[in-house]
């Protein structure tokens, strides 16, 4: 036996022993958890297991709690975790964001501090970078930082800020210096989100959810050992931060919610069959098959940016590629299974609509904000042009 094979057989065993059998089961809830406080039953004891082992982490060093896989092995792993159809165990901003750039940018001190209860899904995170009036042009924040001596003193507020009413912690770009170039006067630092100066607002989307907040600062303490890379130097952080989020929303190509459990062939031979089962409409066919060529030549793609950037190459700008395909491709295919639904699509509720036509429709609606969140595709368009494809810009954009 090799070491794949024999590695392969020790998460086989390693999973039957400790993944709960009514996780795996068909129509179980598919959603990851943000932290071992906002789940219970066999999700959290599923959590806390990865957790332990470091597998909600797999690639991260095992010094700081991961599983410390090489990136065969975690292909291996991925492998194993959908043979048993066995749900992820943890997501959000630590793992897909403030996790990796702490482990390339960050100190040892708030290494050992902060990943490993990042990795067992302890702390929470959420994104301080948007504010009223610095959105796409994000190097304009104001929400300033006052140095104190051993802490900064934050006031201000952030805007848009996802999953902010469950988060513990936050990573934040702060005004550091207003006298010098406003890209070279900004500053990244973290801070515990129950700090009594932190107020929290929910903002109702189209869809009804609430995801993201507003959130003010009153004299917020950010002490200094949680400053990110050297002071004025945060936009260097944050633009790597940016970069590990692309690629995780283009990686992870953003599914079609938990409450939805069929494909697109499924959805329309349910439908949109004929007597014989088929799906009779020839564009229609066509879409589907030009969707899931698509979905397969991304997949291929965004393999292969992974192991570039294992090989030493680095992320780059090809985070922006990943995202922009990933946000635009997701939202063609919720649009294409509201289509398929004909008016059962159009449903917002009401017992006349099954629980999978209200997941399609509500997800339809949320789809579109994948398109700005993290970027929106005319950003992401424009980093292409530029640093990739290094087109000249037009003379009013200089």
């Amino acid at each position: 036996m090799n070491k794949n094979d024999a590695f392969k057989q020790e998460v086989r065993e390693w999973l039957s022993k400790n993944c709960p059998p009514s996780l795996c089961e068909k129509g179980a809830s598919r959603g990851a958890g943000l932290s071992t406080r906002y789940l219970k039953g066999d999700s959290r004891l599923w959590l806390e297991r990865m957790g332990e082992k470091g597998w909600t982490a797999p690639m991260w060093p095992k010094e700081y709690g991961g599983g410390g896989l090489s990136f065969a092995e975690n292909l291996i792993f991925r492998k194993e975790i959908k043979r048993i159809n066995a749900p992820q165990a943890l997501s959000g901003m630590g793992l897909s964001m403030i996790g990796p750039t702490l482990l390339e940018l960050g100190t040892e001190e708030q290494k050992q501090r902060h990943i490993p209860k990042i990795v067992t899904g302890e702390v929470n995170w959420c994104q301080g970078y948007s504010e009223p009036n610095a959105g796409s042009d994000l190097a304009n924040v104001q929400t300033k930082a006052e140095d104190k001596g051993d802490h900064y003193l934050i006031n201000g507020s952030k805007i848009w800020t996802s999953g902010a009413m469950n988060a513990d912690w936050m990573f934040c770009l702060v005004r550091t210096d207003n006298s010098v170039q406003k890209q070279k006067g900004i500053s990244f630092v973290l801070f515990p989100m129950t700090d009594p100066g932190v107020t929290r607002k929910p903002i109702k989307l189209i869809s009804g959810n609430s995801l993201f907040c507003q959130v003010f600062f009153d004299n917020v303490i950010a002490e200094k050992r949680d400053l990110v890379g050297k002071v004025n130097d945060g936009w260097t952080v944050g633009k790597r931060l940016l970069q590990f989020e692309r690629s995780s929303i283009g990686s992870s190509r953003i599914g079609i919610g938990s409450a939805v459990k069929s494909g697109l062939v499924d959805l329309a031979k349910k439908y949109r069959a004929n007597e014989a089962g088929e799906i009779e409409d020839p564009l229609l066919r066509a879409q589907i098959v030009r969707h899931e060529m698509n979905s397969l030549a991304f997949m291929d793609t965004t393999q292969r940016i992974a192991e570039e950037a294992k090989a030493g190459k680095g992320l780059g700008f090809a985070t922006s590629v990943m995202k922009y395909y990933a946000s635009e491709m997701t939202k063609k295919k919720s649009e294409l299974m509201v289509s398929i639904l004909g008016p059962n699509g159009l449903g917002r509720e009401g017992d006349e609509f099954s629980k999978e036509e209200l997941a399609i429709s509500e997800r339809w609606l949320s789809d579109k904000a994948f398109t700005i969140a993290g970027g929106s595709s005319e950003v992401q368009l424009n980093i292409i042009a530029k640093r990739i494809l290094q087109l000249p810009e037009a003379q009013g954009n200089k």
